[in-house]
């Protein structure tokens, strides 16, 4: 089967599907993509089920030689991409053909960008998932991130014409992002004083941020107890706070079960904009309540969907 040849693999680039979902009681960590709105949105550009698996490639991106023509996609950050020396666009369908080369160059805004191609990335599957877990170091290629001379199969294409499409993507900040969460579960382990401190407080990614979870600095938040809770699932987006007051944000490659207390957890709307923070971007957490959550995450899903059929491609 034919695939795709990494002539270059850029700083961080993994094979991600929706995740490995069912298994977090036997200790496998979900993982899969950061920002899944704009892997969901790579694939219904190029006519896929959002369950596909994508490249997503984080602040430096890759370069990919085409073993057969194809159809591609690439949403989130926004990257400077040539294919033979020509621009692409950014978050709307495009073919490739045969022996062609897919460059990333300088970005201008976001953190991680996702190639989508038509039929998908046709990695092993691994309990039930095509994603990358780096720290179970299994799933997507060999467990790992993508090294110069893989080769990537891809998969059948789900539909027949080839069609161009666009979508809508997410309005990334150029300065602080604000990120709405809900308070708890372990709200009663911290005072007024913390919430306050939650609501205004402006923190720093730290350099120690990965893909489990981001490092926030700049604002110690205080509990009301030293004692510690007893280990239990937590999900992507929870806010853990450790005995030194600064929190960690948890992301796709988190734990499967945590012993700190949780002050608040980040709205389903919003996860992919946390997915498109870097070392040293600043984050504002603003609470909400559950109807604003539902809310939020109705608009985002619309938003996603709003995708527009132009017609064959060329």
């Amino acid at each position: 089967m034919t695939g795709v040849i990494i002539a270059r693999p850029g700083l961080l680039s993994t094979v991600q599907d929706l995740g490995r979902w069912g298994s977090q009681a036997v200790g496998m960590p979900v993982a899969g993509p950061m920002d899944v709105y704009a892997h969901r949105l790579a694939n219904l550009l190029v006519g896929n089920p959002p369950s596909l698996a994508t490249i997503e490639a984080t602040l430096i991106g890759p370069e990919l030689i085409f073993e057969r023509g194809s159809v591609v996609a690439i949403t989130g950050a926004d990257f400077d991409v040539t294919l033979d020396g020509a621009a692409v666009p950014h978050t709307a369908s495009f073919r490739v053909r045969e022996g062609q080369h897919l460059r990333f160059g300088r970005r201008r805004l976001g953190t991680r960008a996702y190639i989508g191609v038509a039929g998908g990335f046709e990695t092993p599957i691994v309990a039930g998932s095509r994603a990358t877990s780096l720290v179970a170091h299994l799933g997507g290629h060999e467990g790992r991130a993508l090294q110069a001379g893989d080769r990537l199969p891809l998969g059948v294409p789900v539909e027949g014409p080839v069609r161009h499409r666009r979508g809508a993507g997410l309005t990334l900040a150029t300065g602080t992002t604000i990120l709405r969460v809900m308070a708890g579960p372990q709200e009663e382990w911290f005072g007024p004083a913390a919430l306050d401190i939650l609501r205004h407080g402006v923190f720093r990614v730290s350099p120690r941020s990965n893909r489990m979870g981001y490092r926030l600095e700049g604002a110690s938040i205080p509990r009301s107890t030293g004692e510690e809770p007893i280990s239990e699932p937590v999900p992507m987006g929870a806010i853990q706070v450790p005995p030194a007051g600064d929190p960690i944000l948890l992301m796709a490659d988190r734990q499967t079960a945590g012993g700190y207390p949780k002050i608040a957890t980040v709205i389903s709307a919003d996860l992919p904009l946390a997915g498109q923070l870097a070392p040293g971007d600043l984050v504002g957490l603003r609470i909400c309540t559950r109807h604003e959550a539902l809310t939020a995450l109705i608009a985002r899903e619309r938003q996603v969907l709003h995708v527009t059929d132009t017609g064959p491609l060329p």
